[in-house]
Protein backbone atom coordinates (compact mmCIF):
# COMPACT_ATOMS: atom_id res chain seq x y z
CA UNK A 1 0.00 0.00 0.00
CA UNK A 2 1.01 3.38 -0.79
CA UNK A 3 -0.14 6.71 0.20
CA UNK A 4 0.21 9.76 -2.13
CA UNK A 5 -1.82 12.67 -3.78
CA UNK A 6 -4.59 12.51 -5.65
CA UNK A 7 -4.93 13.61 -9.40
CA UNK A 8 -7.83 14.17 -11.48
CA UNK A 9 -8.05 10.71 -12.92
CA UNK A 10 -8.95 9.99 -9.14
CA UNK A 11 -12.10 12.00 -8.93
CA UNK A 12 -14.61 9.55 -10.35
CA UNK A 13 -13.05 6.71 -7.37
CA UNK A 14 -12.89 8.93 -4.48
CA UNK A 15 -16.13 10.29 -5.49
CA UNK A 16 -17.88 6.84 -4.75
CA UNK A 17 -15.47 6.42 -1.47
CA UNK A 18 -17.40 9.76 -0.47
CA UNK A 19 -20.45 8.50 -1.00
CA UNK A 20 -20.18 5.29 1.17
CA UNK A 21 -18.73 8.30 3.97
CA UNK A 22 -22.31 10.16 3.24
CA UNK A 23 -24.31 7.71 3.10
CA UNK A 24 -23.25 6.86 6.83
CA UNK A 25 -23.47 10.26 8.03
CA UNK A 26 -26.25 11.96 9.84
CA UNK A 27 -26.11 15.11 7.82
CA UNK A 28 -24.81 14.41 4.32
CA UNK A 29 -26.24 12.89 1.19
CA UNK A 30 -24.12 11.46 -1.57
CA UNK A 31 -24.16 13.06 -4.58
CA UNK A 32 -21.77 11.95 -6.91
CA UNK A 33 -21.68 15.70 -9.40
CA UNK A 34 -21.33 17.29 -6.52
CA UNK A 35 -18.53 15.43 -4.94
CA UNK A 36 -16.60 15.45 -8.17
CA UNK A 37 -17.04 19.22 -8.47
CA UNK A 38 -15.70 19.65 -4.79
CA UNK A 39 -13.03 17.13 -5.32
CA UNK A 40 -11.49 18.78 -8.80
CA UNK A 41 -11.25 22.61 -6.92
CA UNK A 42 -9.09 20.86 -3.93
CA UNK A 43 -7.08 18.69 -6.53
CA UNK A 44 -6.92 21.76 -8.63
CA UNK A 45 -5.99 24.42 -5.75
CA UNK A 46 -3.09 22.97 -3.70
CA UNK A 47 -3.10 26.53 -1.88
CA UNK A 48 -6.75 25.72 -1.17
CA UNK A 49 -6.09 21.96 0.50
CA UNK A 50 -4.66 18.31 -0.48
CA UNK A 51 -6.63 15.12 -0.86
CA UNK A 52 -4.67 11.75 -0.01
CA UNK A 53 -5.09 8.82 -1.01
CA UNK A 54 -4.07 4.88 -0.21
CA UNK A 55 -3.45 2.93 -3.02
CA UNK A 56 -3.55 -0.84 -2.84
CA UNK A 57 -2.22 -1.64 -6.38
CA UNK A 58 -4.54 -0.05 -8.86
CA UNK A 59 -7.26 0.53 -6.47
CA UNK A 60 -7.94 3.43 -3.75
CA UNK A 61 -8.84 1.77 -0.89
CA UNK A 62 -9.26 5.20 1.55
CA UNK A 63 -8.91 8.74 1.22
CA UNK A 64 -8.69 11.82 3.73
CA UNK A 65 -8.92 15.56 2.64
CA UNK A 66 -7.77 18.43 4.24
CA UNK A 67 -8.59 21.75 3.36
CA UNK A 68 -6.27 24.46 4.53
CA UNK A 69 -7.01 28.24 6.59
CA UNK A 70 -5.65 30.82 8.81
CA UNK A 71 -5.94 30.99 12.49
CA UNK A 72 -6.68 34.74 14.01
CA UNK A 73 -5.85 33.04 17.36
CA UNK A 74 -2.56 31.39 16.54
CA UNK A 75 -1.76 33.85 14.04
CA UNK A 76 -1.13 31.06 11.45
CA UNK A 77 -1.96 28.37 8.87
CA UNK A 78 -4.40 25.21 10.24
CA UNK A 79 -6.15 22.47 8.50
CA UNK A 80 -9.22 21.21 8.51
CA UNK A 81 -9.12 17.33 8.37
CA UNK A 82 -12.16 16.52 6.00
CA UNK A 83 -13.92 13.05 4.16
CA UNK A 84 -11.83 10.45 6.35
CA UNK A 85 -12.80 7.37 4.70
CA UNK A 86 -11.71 3.44 4.03
CA UNK A 87 -13.19 0.99 1.29
CA UNK A 88 -14.60 -1.95 3.28
CA UNK A 89 -12.10 -4.19 1.52
CA UNK A 90 -9.60 -1.98 3.22
CA UNK A 91 -10.79 -2.07 6.78
CA UNK A 92 -8.65 -3.79 9.26
CA UNK A 93 -5.33 -3.53 7.42
CA UNK A 94 -4.52 -0.24 9.13
CA UNK A 95 -4.91 2.21 6.22
CA UNK A 96 -6.83 4.79 8.45
CA UNK A 97 -3.67 4.89 10.77
CA UNK A 98 -1.27 5.19 8.23
CA UNK A 99 -3.31 7.75 6.51
CA UNK A 100 -3.97 9.91 9.18
CA UNK A 101 -0.35 9.55 10.06
CA UNK A 102 0.39 11.11 6.69
CA UNK A 103 -1.96 13.57 6.78
CA UNK A 104 -0.66 14.98 10.26
CA UNK A 105 2.80 14.49 8.17
CA UNK A 106 1.82 16.43 5.26
CA UNK A 107 -0.35 19.18 7.43
CA UNK A 108 3.05 19.63 9.18
CA UNK A 109 4.58 20.23 6.19
CA UNK A 110 2.46 22.89 5.16
CA UNK A 111 3.45 24.81 8.45
CA UNK A 112 -0.02 24.35 9.83
CA UNK A 113 -0.02 24.84 13.46
CA UNK A 114 -3.28 22.81 14.63
CA UNK A 115 -5.56 20.20 12.83
CA UNK A 116 -9.58 19.77 13.32
CA UNK A 117 -11.90 17.70 12.41
CA UNK A 118 -15.68 16.79 12.86
CA UNK A 119 -17.12 13.84 13.27
CA UNK A 120 -20.93 12.70 13.70
CA UNK A 121 -21.45 12.39 17.62
CA UNK A 122 -22.87 9.21 17.51
CA UNK A 123 -19.59 8.29 15.75
CA UNK A 124 -18.15 6.37 19.24
CA UNK A 125 -15.18 4.02 16.97
CA UNK A 126 -14.12 7.44 14.78
CA UNK A 127 -13.86 9.13 18.26
CA UNK A 128 -11.92 6.58 19.75
CA UNK A 129 -9.75 5.66 16.63
CA UNK A 130 -8.75 9.79 16.25
CA UNK A 131 -8.33 9.78 20.30
CA UNK A 132 -5.85 6.51 19.43
CA UNK A 133 -3.86 9.43 17.30
CA UNK A 134 -3.69 12.15 19.67
CA UNK A 135 -6.76 13.94 18.91
CA UNK A 136 -8.80 15.41 21.38
CA UNK A 137 -12.11 16.97 22.25
CA UNK A 138 -12.67 20.21 21.99
CA UNK A 139 -15.06 22.49 23.98
CA UNK A 140 -16.21 24.24 21.10
CA UNK A 141 -19.90 23.25 19.73
CA UNK A 142 -20.04 23.55 15.84
CA UNK A 143 -23.19 24.95 14.14
CA UNK A 144 -23.93 25.34 10.86
CA UNK A 145 -26.13 27.86 8.62
CA UNK A 146 -26.80 26.53 5.08
CA UNK A 147 -26.48 29.59 2.53
CA UNK A 148 -28.60 28.82 -0.49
Amino acid sequence: MIIDSATTSDIMELSHLLSLLFSQEAEFVPNLELQQRGLARIIDSPEVGAVLVAREGDKIIGMVSLLFTVSTALGERVALLEDMVVSPAGRGMGVGTKLLSEAISYSRMQFCKRITLLTDQSNEIAQKFYAKQGFVMSGMVPMRLLLE
